[in-house]
């Protein structure tokens, strides 16, 4: 099969900004070619099977394009294992997540109220409250430092701590954030591709486009999507989280999810 001309442009236009992160850091053509070949072989080996059976090397190598040699050499390597969610951002999402949707945290006007930072301040509605909630083996002061050094909180002068975020997004912290762009672009893509494929029923994956914006016109609709695009996820969270604690005593295989809105702008 040949790749069409408009496939092979929207993948080069798709690792434009992917190139440009990993030049920025350090990671040169021949590293990532290496992690290319790796690739092509695991996903040639597990998802082109014929009949239920593993594909032989020289399929591996036809469908690929990587030497027989090398097809050989890899398969029997130990494919190197996925990265799990670092602890920090596994229990960071959870309480990001309970602090920005749970009623008795947010105020009248529906804002997220800075809580106390001790439980003898504020009990449940304190940060050591929040964190209690979420699990009794860590402990809040921790967690707080944590994210003061991920720039996910501030300590305010009446000693409570207020949410920079509605959502555990560190402005600081590279592997918690690399962590986050693997997963999230991961998903987006195999989002597309899945739709790129023809699969059915076809994922949801939608944006708006729109040019010749002034930089005013572009802050105002940064606002209205990051502050739409919080109420779609907290809506899908609270959802998500009561089906998880149903479906968990459910037999039967289970899934995972991934929901996600994105934002972007450059000069055009």
């Amino acid at each position: 099969m040949t790749p069409t001309p408009s496939l092979l442009a929207a993948v080069r236009n798709l690792l434009r900004p992917l190139v440009r992160l990993l030049t920025a850091q350090g990671v040169t053509y021949p590293m990532l070619a290496d992690m290319l070949k790796q690739i092509y072989v695991e996903v040639a080996a597990r998802d082109f099977a014929l009949e239920g059976r593993a594909p032989t090397d020289s399929r591996v190598s036809l469908l690929t394009g990587v030497h027989r040699k090398d097809v050989k050499r890899l398969r029997e390597a130990q494919a190197p294992a996925a990265e799990p969610m670092p602890e920090i951002v596994a229990l960071g999402a959870q309480l990001a997540a309970a602090w920005t949707t749970r009623r008795e945290l947010r105020d009248r006007k529906g804002r997220l109220r800075p809580l106390p930072r001790l439980a003898s301040q504020g009990g449940e509605r304190s940060f050591e409250g929040l964190v209690a909630s979420i699990s009794k083996d860590i402990r809040a002061r921790s967690v707080l430092d944590e994210w003061l050094r991920l720039g996910v909180v501030e300590i305010d002068d009446e000693d409570r701590v207020a949410l920079r975020q509605a959502a555990f997004v560190p402005s600081r912290g590279f592997d918690e954030k690399a962590f986050y762009f693997g997963h999230n672009l991961r998903d987006h893509l195999a989002a597309a591709s899945h739709n790129m494929q023809g699969g059915q029923p076809p994922f949801l994956e939608r944006s708006v486009h729109y040019e010749g914006l002034e930089a005013a016109s572009v802050g105002h609709l940064a606002a209205l999507a990051g502050k739409r695009g919080m109420e779609a996820l907290q809506a899908v969270y609270r959802t998500a989280k009561d089906s998880e604690t149903r479906d968990r005593k459910l037999e039967g295989p289970k899934q995972r999810i991934t929901f996600g809105i994105y934002f972007y702008s450059e000069a055009s």
